[in-house]
């Protein structure tokens, strides 16, 4: 994979892009949300890839995919950037003619919330989605008709796992079928064992 970072005002956010070595259009498009402890202006931008696909999209591997972290500004947080974050995709379907219906957004902690608050306010937008110790809000589950794979660690007290439970929970209520998984060894790092090539090959089979 060839990683790239962007520091160009006309997006959003500031982000790194992963694409591969053969890049060609019409590829499917990953975003990853980071997590509070990884908020930046840019310059510290490389904090952004502590944790993640950034540890599956190795620069030894070359995956038909792209994959996108934006960098959040050290003074908000994912759920409150929705709508920035709907134009910050948008743009980057355009720029990297990426695949409309191969649109996936993942994310962990605060990038957790963001990525269930994001699923809620547009999910036309997405394939799939794959939040990792976040939360939503249980009343509005329902409009999240997209493939869905939760994670948890089950001996989380920073976000609690009654977090993820409570919206896969009304999910199903929904009559939906999400999938859940609590790792229960694992605290507040769960995504050391969600972000996997399971993960990256299920997020793949799914198309709008």
């Amino acid at each position: 994979m060839i990683t790239q970072k962007v520091l160009d005002a006309k997006y959003e956010f500031p982000f790194i892009v992963k694409t591969p070595k053969n890049m060609k259009e019409n590829l499917p498009l990953i975003v990853q949300l980071h997590g509070a402890g990884e908020r930046g202006d840019g310059s510290n931008i490389e904090i952004i890839e502590v944790h993640g696909f950034p540890h599956v999209f190795t620069e030894d591997r070359e995956i038909d995919c792209i994959l996108v972290e934006p960098q959040c500004p050290v003074n908000s947080f994912w759920a409150a950037n929705v709508p920035f974050i709907k134009d910050f995709i948008l743009k980057i379907i355009k720029e990297y003619k990426c695949d409309e219906n191969r649109v996936y957004l993942t994310g962990l902690s605060m990038g957790g919330y963001g990525t269930w608050f994001t699923a809620m306010a547009y999910p036309e937008m997405f394939a799939a989605i794959a939040p990792c110790c976040g939360g939503g809000m249980p009343w509005n589950a329902s409009v999240l008709t997209m493939p869905v794979w939760a994670f948890h660690g089950g001996k989380d007290d920073v976000v609690f796992p009654y977090e993820t439970e409570n919206m896969i929970q009304a999910m199903r209520n929904a009559g939906l079928s999400p999938k859940l998984t609590i790792f229960p060894e694992y605290g507040h790092n769960s995504w050391e064992k969600a972000y996997s090539d399971e993960l990256l090959e299920w997020l793949l089979a799914q198309k709008k």
